[in-house]
């Protein structure tokens, strides 16, 4: 066999390799947090539960609309993974929840998702809890804190985004306010999505 016939088989089989393996792309160590049940109001006033999300791939944040710290540059941050997920054409859905629900009402959360570049057509504001249970939730379901110190107006929470699979468990989490892995959480979508 010739050197050229050689080089050309060689190309032949490390391309068909690639291609088969683009179809069987899986996350890298899935978390598989298991996500408990959660009821409470949208922005747009309307009702919303967890179980709405069964069979979705979708990011969920915590936030609160008086927050003058990370907040308003998550929310931003996730506006832009919101637009590269269209570009790329991935299905998925964004949740925030409210970390401080008895402040934050439905007017209130869409005038700040709309403040911060959010499209509600797949973005949904959840508020309508108690602080115990958004706190418990937050725990027990995404491993973060959601904390409101009885006077103080400002609530402890994290600043992650996380990706939620179909059968409703966290696989991933990123960072959501500094130094956000943009390119990843969309590639992971994909994958997740797919």
């Amino acid at each position: 066999m010739t050197y050229k016939r050689s080089l050309i088989l060689t190309i032949i089989i490390t391309t068909a390799l690639i291609l088969a393996s683009c179809g069987t792309q899986e996350l890298e160590d899935p978390l598989n947090w298991e996500i408990g049940t959660l009821q409470g109001t949208t922005q747009a006033n309307e009702e919303f539960s967890i179980d709405d999300m069964e069979g979705k791939v979708w990011l969920a944040d915590f936030i609160f609309t008086s927050c003058n710290t990370v907040c308003p540059p998550m929310t931003r941050n996730m506006a832009k993974i919101q637009d590269m997920l269209e570009e790329e054409g991935v299905d998925a859905e964004i949740v925030s929840f409210s970390v401080d629900p008895e402040v934050d009402t439905p007017k209130m959360l869409k005038e700040f998702g709309s403040a911060q570049g959010a499209d509600f057509s797949n973005w949904t504001f959840v508020t309508g809890y108690s602080q115990d249970k958004i706190e418990s939730f937050a725990k027990e379901s995404f491993k973060t804190i959601a904390q409101k110190t009885e006077g103080v107006k400002q609530v402890s929470h994290g600043s992650q985004f996380f990706l939620v699979n179909q059968e409703g468990k966290v696989v991933k989490y990123y960072k959501g306010a500094t130094n956000v892995p943009f390119e990843q959480i969309v590639e992971d979508a994909k994958i997740v999505a797919n």
